[in-house]
This record gives C-alpha cells, sequence and structure tokens, in this order.
C-alpha cells in the first residue's frame, strides 16, 4: 500500500513540474542585418536585449508594402536565431548558429525569433 501511494506521490510531482511554464530566456549578444535606408543606401542595424521565444520584427523592413527585405544577418547572440522572410515569423525560414552565425546577401529577412 505504501509503494502505491509513493508512485502515486511521484506521479502528481513530476505532473505538477511539467505543467509550469517554462521561462523563455533572452539571448544575450547582438543580431545584426543590413537594410537599404532611405536614401538607397545599405545601413547596418544592430539589436540587442532580445527576447526568447518572441516573434522580433525587423523595424525598418517590417513593412513589406514600403520596403524591401533586410539581408546578410549575423547571430552574435547565444541562441539559435531562426530568421523569416516575411513579417510575423512567417514565410520562408532559416536557422543561423549562435556565436557568429551568418547569411550572405542573398539571403532575405524581415523578422527573427530566438531559441537558447
Amino acid at each position: 500500500m505504501r509503494l502505491r501511494h509513493s508512485v502515486a506521490a511521484a506521479l502528481g510531482a513530476l505532473t505538477l513540474v511539467l505543467t509550469l511554464p517554462i521561462p523563455a530566456h533572452a539571448a544575450e549578444g547582438e543580431f545584426s542585418y543590413s537594410f537599404v535606408g532611405l536614401d538607397g543606401r545599405p545601413q547596418r542595424a544592430v539589436l540587442t536585449d532580445l527576447p526568447g521565444r518572441e516573434c522580433v520584427a525587423l523595424p525598418e523592413v517590417a513593412d513589406p508594402g514600403s520596403s524591401v527585405p533586410a539581408f546578410a544577418p549575423r547571430n552574435d547572440t547565444d541562441a539559435v536565431a531562426v530568421v523569416f522572410t516575411e513579417p510575423d515569423c512567417t514565410g520562408h525560414s532559416f536557422p543561423l548558429r549562435p556565436h557568429g552565425g551568418h547569411g550572405s546577401d542573398r539571403l532575405k529577412l524581415r523578422s527573427v525569433v530566438f531559441f537558447g
């Protein structure tokens, strides 16, 4: 009888632990990318203090109707960055490894999410 109660208590504790929310850790470091500025020249932007597991729209290129996508991303954070070709983390995606993962000028993006 005691074994049955012990097993039930252990399963109950495990269920409780599994139902607790898992914190989304922020990506520490910098994420940078290039974009075409209003003057038509390429510019570089850097994002820091990035949330984990939340879609981040790149502000300069978030509106497909008024801008061309960003390009040449570089992930110098401690998390995997998944870049997307469309806003709201939609469209085609491509993962960039942490600590220096990067894409060429051909890799277009409008949003990114970090998993760490």
